[in-house]
């Protein structure tokens, strides 16, 4: 404890660990409640995926709940221990929680397309409880192999893919399901837009965020679209050996997910090494390295207790630390998360929150992310940014069209060039009636790592750096060689044309940056 302690100025520092400071309100408001609107969202989810009630509440909820608890612990550890190193009593403790861009690519890109394909939850949860542990462990050995990713891959290209995600999933959706019921979705977005985007503040300077939900939940209630259900309140404890199992025999399905679960979590353990600088610059030195050994094992503690999306240090600390927010509002959050998990608290609350609810938040957090990568990279970078964003949308064209095919019987099944798609007269009469097909199958498959890709071209193209896109080409010839990208599963993919169409181009780039001074003006070059 720090009893004992003193600040520069001789007053004896009192136990910041369990002392409250007035900014802990605001910081236990604000991960309470940004956790439970993820938890609804994968509740919602997976219940309109057909999910039985005993996986959705009594393994994935409270497995997920445990790994937020354990997470909110050990970042309140970390503050107590950087406050008594320095002898200060106005460190702030770093967000924790579920990690937003991870949630919906582990939804949407793995859960939605194992659930069509598996079409047993079970089996799914198997596969979902593998793919996040898996995720974890990327997490965790981002710790060793961070830095040098962060040095080496442009931020346009991953922002941007992960901004695709965003727009194309969470803010056009969001729209979509506002507008869907009117009378109480309409009302929502103009909040939505007044407080979140507008900037317009409310009584006593309550958060726009919390007058949308509560609002949206209030006004819901009023017009007899929720029917608050509390059955299945009890006290749930997860079967680890169980979750285990399981997740052994689920490991046999993610194979051809990879190439979504990879990228991600790199770019969840560039959020964390990012936040935690931010957190530097507002005042509090944290170790890099250790928040994300802890994003990792928090994140496979989760997935061996059933659950199935990742966590992540937040970029909430500034604010948190303009509030006067300490430690403690970290572990307390972190255990009302975990009770509220642990004893089915979320099945009433998801039973009151109408869809329009979850549809601002996917509004609001969709323009967040995408807005964000605009303001961290250079404008001259704006180009890489939206061709990065292109191959997450047609992952989501995909998942329509197939959806839509699979209704009225035809499913899409891997054809002779190792892609997933429909017979050659379905796919001649899509094209032929307008439908945007032509390349989707191709682009969806390793949608993150192309996106990637093409943004990392982008950039170096931008920078007069042609010999390091070509380098990059040939990156992209060796991945679509063996089904990392253009594939449906991991396959030595010899009848697939992008390994000599990336040759092609990994040729040019290096042929023109050679004769570049010869053949076109190169002023301001900096190629290497």
């Amino acid at each position: 404890m720090l009893s004992g302690y003193r600040d520069k100025g001789g007053v004896i520092i009192k136990n910041h660990f369990l002392k409250l400071h007035q900014g802990d309100i605001s910081g236990i408001a604000l991960v309470i409640t940004n956790n439970l609107v993820h938890f609804i969202i994968v509740i919602s989810t997976l219940t309109a995926l057909g999910w039985p009630n005993y996986l959705v509440y009594f393994r994935v909820v409270p497995g997920m709940a445990i790994g937020v608890l354990i997470g909110g612990f050990y970042y309140a550890y970390m503050g107590f221990e950087l406050a008594r190193k320095e002898k200060r009593t106005d460190v702030t403790a770093i967000p924790f929680g579920i990690s937003t861009p991870a949630m919906f690519v582990f939804l949407f890109g793995i859960i939605t397309p194992l659930q069509f394909v598996l079409d047993d939850p079970e089996m799914v949860w198997r596969a979902s409880v593998a793919a996040c542990f898996l995720g974890g462990l990327i997490e965790f050995i981002g710790g060793f192999i961070g830095p040098w990713l962060k040095e080496n891959i442009p931020r346009a290209a991953m922002l941007g893919t992960i901004s695709g995600i965003a727009f194309i999933w969470m803010a056009t959706q969001g729209v979509f399901d506002l507008f869907g019921d009117p009378v109480l979705g309409l009302p929502l977005l103009l909040l939505a837009i007044m407080g979140l985007f507008g900037g317009y503040l409310f009584f006593r300077k309550i958060s726009p965020f919390v007058v949308a939900i509560v609002g949206g939940v209030l006004y819901a209630l009023v017009l007899g679209r929720v029917q608050p259900d509390f059955t299945g309140i009890e006290l749930t404890l997860p079967n680890p050996i169980k979750t285990i199992n399981g997740m052994l025999d689920g490991f046999r399905y993610i194979a051809p997910y990879l190439v979504i679960i990879i990228p991600m979590e790199v770019y969840n353990f560039l959020v964390t090494m990012n936040n935690v600088e931010v957190a530097e610059t507002a005042g509090d030195k944290y170790n890099v390295r250790e928040a994300q050994f802890v994003d990792g094992s928090c994140t496979m503690i989760s997935a061996i207790f059933g659950g199935i999306i990742p966590n992540t240090v937040w970029m909430n600390h500034p604010g948190l630390k303009k509030s006067g927010a300490g430690i403690s509002y970290a572990w307390i959050s972190g255990l009302c998360i975990g009770i509220m998990g642990l004893f089915g608290l979320f099945a009433p609350l998801h039973s009151m929150v109408p869809i329009a609810v979850t549809a601002v938040t996917f509004l609001w957090v969709g323009v967040v992310i995408v807005s964000h990568a605009f303001k961290k990279v250079n404008v001259k970078h704006y180009a890489a940014v939206i061709i990065a964003m292109i191959p997450p949308v047609a992952d989501f064209i995909y998942s329509q069209i197939t959806s839509a095919m699979g209704y009225l019987g035809v499913r899409a099944t891997p054809q002779v060039d190792g892609l997933p798609g429909f017979s050659d007269d379905i796919t001649s009469g899509l094209i032929a009636s307008g439908v945007m097909w032509s390349g989707v199958p191709a682009i969806r498959s390793g949608s993150l790592v192309i996106g990637i890709l093409l943004g990392t071209v982008t950039v170096f193209i931008i920078d007069r750096q042609l010999r390091k896109a070509g380098i990059v080409f040939m990156m992209a010839a060796v991945l679509s060689l063996f089904g990392f990208i253009h594939s449906a599963t991991l396959a030595f993919a010899y009848r697939s044309p992008f390994p000599v169409a990336y040759t092609i181009l990994a040729v040019m780039c290096f042929v023109l940056s050679y004769g570049a001074s010869k053949w076109f003006d190169v002023s301001g070059t900096n190629d290497d």
